[in-house]
């Protein structure tokens, strides 16, 4: 059976560290704002642009924007096509999560199926390839890799699926055997085209079928796209060691990935973090509360600066009328979030204690 080999670094637990601490902060925000909806569109919309642009897609982040939205955007089909997919793949990686059991290759065809449809032909979408393939530097078309020959395909992901499904790698943390799926299925080249697409999928389906979902916050892919040297760099500094998959050491690509999804998950924490207020608060009101954009900015004020009156807590909204923000006020002092102090015009607002 195929073992990956790694190695537990210092910086791959650092980076753990900061997952572990970021998806803590994230899941038990005791306050939820009324766009938590808008928090995940907008990773769905990273992640489509991102995870297509990638590939050579040419649309703007705009125009992705709007496709996914319904509306008509003049482009080239094929653009429009894969940003169409790539949002279809994202549906079917959420039922996959759901569904009971392991891992299975039926998966990873129809997340590929899902991400060609309508670019190659009917009998290549879903389908493991029959040919050699070659990927070549774009700039000079010298050969880079060689992946496996086609008849060792299947083979090879039936060995690695039986890995992945085993009790002893399900001990393994989540972050790290997503690092892995992902490294194998780009190495392993299962499809003629779509593998880099299907390969990020499938990585996210196991974070997110593993609990490292994060309530669907996050977009590993803008931090592949952005830095695409360092994404190529991760792979070559493993592909160079071997010929054989199996043989490769994948410390250096752990390290790597298990950084992105750090990066990623931390800046959602802070984000959230500017949303919340102390998580003592759920425990005195007992459930997660939604609030409005204004809310969320009168109780960072409170919470920075430790008490606001009217007139200090109205500049906050030059082009509100003051009737707009004491019903807001109001609403937060019925909720139990803050108190006022006084009924004069001199009376401050305080977080409740």
């Amino acid at each position: 059976m195929y073992a990956p080999k790694f190695s537990i670094t210092n910086k791959m637990v650092r980076f753990l560290g900061a997952v572990e601490a970021a998806k803590e902060v994230i899941e038990n925000a005791p306050l939820v704002p009324d766009y938590e909806k808008q928090f995940m569109k907008d990773a769905i919309v990273r992640t489509v642009y991102h995870g297509t642009h990638i590939e050579g897609n040419d649309l703007t982040m705009s125009q992705t924007k709007q496709i996914l939205e319904g509306a008509t955007v003049i482009a080239q089909n094929r653009d429009v096509q894969e940003v169409i997919n790539y949002r279809r793949a994202v549906n079917i990686i959420d039922e996959l999560a759901e569904k009971r059991g392991g891992y299975d290759t039926d998966s990873l065809r129809d997340i590929h199926a899902a991400i060609v449809y309508n670019i190659v032909p009917p009998e290549k979408a879903g389908f493991f390839r029959t040919t050699q393939v070659v990927i070549r530097e774009e700039e000079t078309g010298k050969v880079i890799l060689t992946p496996p020959a086609a008849f060792q395909v299947p083979f090879l992901l039936d060995e690695f699926f039986t890995w992945l499904n085993d009790p002893i790698s399900l001990d393994i943390h989540p972050v790290i055997r997503a690092a892995i799926v992902h490294y194998v299925l780009v190495s392993i080249h299962p499809f003629i085209e779509g593998n880099g697409r299907a390969t990020r999928a499938f990585a996210n389906l196991v974070m997110h079928k593993e609990g490292y979902d994060v309530k669907r916050f996050f977009s590993i892919e803008e931090h592949f796209d952005v830095d695409l040297n360092a994404y190529y760099d991760a792979f070559f500094q493993v592909d160079s060691q071997s010929e054989d998959i199996a043989s490769r050491d994948l410390t250096t690509w752990v390290e790597y990935f298990s950084e992105v999804v750090a990066i990623e998950l931390t800046r959602i924490k802070e984000n959230v973090r500017k949303l919340s207020i102390d998580a003592r608060m759920k425990v005195k009101i007992g459930e997660q509360v939604a609030l409005s954009q204004r809310q969320m900015k009168l109780i960072e004020y409170l919470s920075e600066n430790g008490r606001g009156v009217m007139k200090d807590l109205k500049q906050l909204f030059p082009m509100v009328s003051d009737d707009t923000v004491l019903r807001d006020l109001t609403a937060l002092v019925k909720k139990g979030i803050i108190e006022k102090e006084g009924t004069t015009k001199a009376s401050s607002y305080i977080l409740k204690a």
